[in-house]
């Protein structure tokens, strides 16, 4: 409604009542709150929509001090116009506010409201006219209270709530901002918001002003920004328009909140997602893989990459002349080349840990660690090292227990290594164990397989031999029949070929029996000397290339033993020591004892063993290298050992290789109980 049309009808106004009209009718014509004016007579001269809107009606020609139909005081009595607050102010010359008084609308329905009266002066400070702005509270009669509420949160608010103009000073600026940049009121009231902005995204406030100045608001935009300590911060700024009664854009109020938690949660879950999907691909991979170079590339090269490592390695133990130490087999982050040309690790108090298989080593800074540079020669890190401070260790063990090595990772800044990585390296380690273990068993499996195929011929060999003999033997004595002479002689050939098989056989029965735990012995008290004796003697009769050489104590050796068992085992080291010295013409069997064991060695002068043969002499189905002519089938230090140890003794080798070979086993000595 024009504001003609709220004045009341008079032809001549008064100049002062036009001073009025024109100072307060630009700022209240379309305001939202409840507006109006009385002359110092208490006539209306001015009131806006909002105020006709709250009295329900147009006042009367004649209204005095208000427009409402009544007005009361809070307890019910009627206010008088004349004791009404707005003659109340201008009586006593003093402003008013927030009097609460309730008015009557033309439908008999009340409203309660806030009055707050003033005195409007002239020039000279004459009062001329007296302004009530009126609140309505009928709905919230704490209205008040609320805006007080409202006022204490926006200036107390977790979030930074500013003000600015134009020109980018701020005009206001809340407790949320002091906490959030930790500048006070006072330090930013008047300053450029450039003081907030990192020099590189001064072009950010151009564009904001620009947006603000077209009317356009800006919401949630996360940018970086500075705190009093220098340090950045992220935020969310929301940013509005600040409009003045004209409608023209006189600033921007701008809302900033503290994203750094959320930012952290962020990249915490592109983290834990992309941690996730190297658990998945380590473990595709390892699963689909049996190749142990091929599973701990694979492995270093994701642990790295996860823990953000400058390098990573797997070291193994491996035993050598030296004792134990650790060699590289797998890295990442650096070339082999770098690493060929440094010392690898070794057994220091720093190492143990990871390597001892105890648990992880976690250190933010390794030069500070107690620990540190305490071994000699270098005490510390060796020349042309990489630098580290940030150290990360994991042992890896198999399901046995076994530790196989440890995983390694370095970074030359201190504290980059979290809880979270060596819990994912330690996952990572447990897939990639799993994994050795399948491939070990793999690898077992393939060489059980090869001696499976070696033994099936070497057998096929042996037992093939000895058929091929007898019956060669037997056709000669189809064909010779008359002459004796001859047919004992072939008869006693096959005899010595049928020993044989049976010889070969009887080891492929115990070595099943042993297996199946079924080998049986029936123990006795024995003298071993006469024992050693006897087997000698049968011995020679079958084999007179070798002088059998006994040196021994002359004197009886009792023990407990399984006779037929040990006559086996001492036939089975007579034959060998012949059998592998074809260049020599005798065997030297010594026979002794100490305090508590009977001690029988077995010395030839033959091809003899090398270290690798050693090792692995007494395990079945071997055979040393260099003696593919020579027949056997590797079975029988297998069963030699076997009923050596079921007698409680140990057999062992001593030997080098073209140096012929001794074995020495010793049994316990026979002690009567006592009772």
């Amino acid at each position: 409604m024009p504001v003609f049309s709220h004045l009341s009808e008079e032809n001549n106004r008064s100049l002062k009542e036009q001073y009025v009209l024109d100072t307060f009718k630009p700022i209240f014509e379309n305001h939202f709150l409840p507006f109006y004016v009385c002359s110092i007579k208490g006539k209306i001269i001015y009131y806006n929509e909002a105020a006709i809107d709250l009295w329900g009606h147009e006042p009367p020609k004649n209204a005095i001090w208000t427009g409402a139909q009544k007005t009361y005081n809070l307890d019910g009595t009627v206010l008088l116009p004349k004791n009404s607050e707005m003659a109340c102010c201008l009586n006593s010359n003093q402003h008013s506010s927030g009097l609460e008084i309730l008015i009557e609308l033309p439908d008999s329905t009340l409203k309660r409201v806030i009055s707050n009266p003033k005195i409007f002066f002239d020039k000279n400070n004459c009062p001329i006219a007296v302004h009530n702005t009126l609140l309505d509270i009928t709905h919230n009669k704490k209205a008040e209270e609320q805006q007080t509420i409202f006022s204490d949160i926006v200036k107390h608010a977790y979030n930074a709530i500013i003000s600015k103009d134009l020109n980018g000073i701020i005009t206001s600026w809340n407790t949320g901002a002091e906490k959030i940049f930790g500048y006070t009121e006072e330090e930013m009231i008047g300053q450029s918001i450039t003081k907030l902005i990192p020099r590189d995204r001064f072009h950010e406030e151009d564009n904001i002003i620009g947006s603000i100045k077209s009317g356009k608001r800006i919401d949630h935009y996360q940018t970086v920004r500075l705190k009093k300590d220098g340090s950045e911060i992220n935020v969310s700024i929301t940013i509005s328009p600040i409009f003045n009664t004209a409608g023209e854009i006189i600033g921007a109020s701008k809302i900033a909140r503290d994203i750094t938690l959320e930012i952290l949660h962020q990249q915490a879950f592109k983290r834990y997602s992309e941690n996730l999907e190297v658990l998945n691909s380590v473990g595709r991979a390892i699963s689909e893989k049996l190749d142990v170079q091929a599973i701990l590339q694979k492995v270093i090269d994701a642990t790295t990459k996860v823990t953000g490592a400058n390098f990573g390695a797997f070291f193994y133990k491996t035993t050598n002349s030296s004792g134990e130490e650790m060699m590289l087999y797998n890295l990442s982050g650096a070339s082999k080349d770098i690493f060929e040309k440094m010392e690898m690790p070794r057994e220091t108090s720093l190492l143990h840990q990871a390597f001892s298989g105890n648990s992880p080593i976690r250190i933010d800074d390794v030069t500070k660690d107690e620990r540190y540079g305490k071994n000699a020669p270098y005490n510390g890190i060796p020349e042309g090292h990489f630098p580290v401070k940030s150290y990360l260790s994991m042992p890896v063990k198999l399901n046995s227990g076994r530790v196989i090595g440890g995983l390694l990772f370095g970074h030359k800044k201190a504290g980059q290594f979290t809880e979270e990585h060596e819990n994912i390296v330690s996952s990572i380690a447990s897939q990639a164990a799993i994994a050795l273990d399948n491939s070990e068993l793999f690898e077992e499996i393939k060489s059980l397989n090869l001696k499976k195929d070696e033994f099936i011929a070497l057998a096929s060999h042996e037992l093939k031999t000895p058929l091929t003999s007898i019956k060669g033997y037997l056709q000669i004595l189809s064909r010779s029949t008359h002459d004796k002479e001859m047919s004992d002689l072939f008869v006693n050939k096959a005899l010595i070929q049928v020993g044989k098989l049976e010889s070969l056989v009887s080891d492929l029965l115990n070595v099943s029996k042993i297996e199946a735990g079924k080998l049986q012995f029936n123990i006795e008290i024995l003298d071993l000397r006469q024992l050693v004796l006897e087997s000698i003697e049968n011995f020679s009769y079958t084999s007179r290339s070798h002088k059998i050489n006994l040196d021994d104590i002359k004197s009886p050796v009792i023990i407990e033993g399984d006779k037929q068992r040990l006559e086996q085992v001492i036939i089975n080291l007579l034959s060998n020591a012949v059998k592998y010295s074809p260049k020599s013409d005798k065997v030297d069997v010594f026979l002794s004892s100490d305090e508590n064991n009977a001690i029988v060695s077995i010395k030839d002068t033959g091809l003899g063993l090398s270290n690798e043969s050693q090792k692995n002499i007494f395990t079945r189905f071997y055979r040393a290298e260099g003696v593919s002519n020579i027949s056997g089938l590797g079975l029988g230090l297998y069963l030699t050992k076997e009923i050596v140890e079921r007698h409680h003794g140990k057999i062992e080798v001593e030997s080098e290789l073209g140096q012929g070979a001794e074995f020495t086993f010793t049994l316990p000595l026979f002690r009567k109980k006592s009772y």
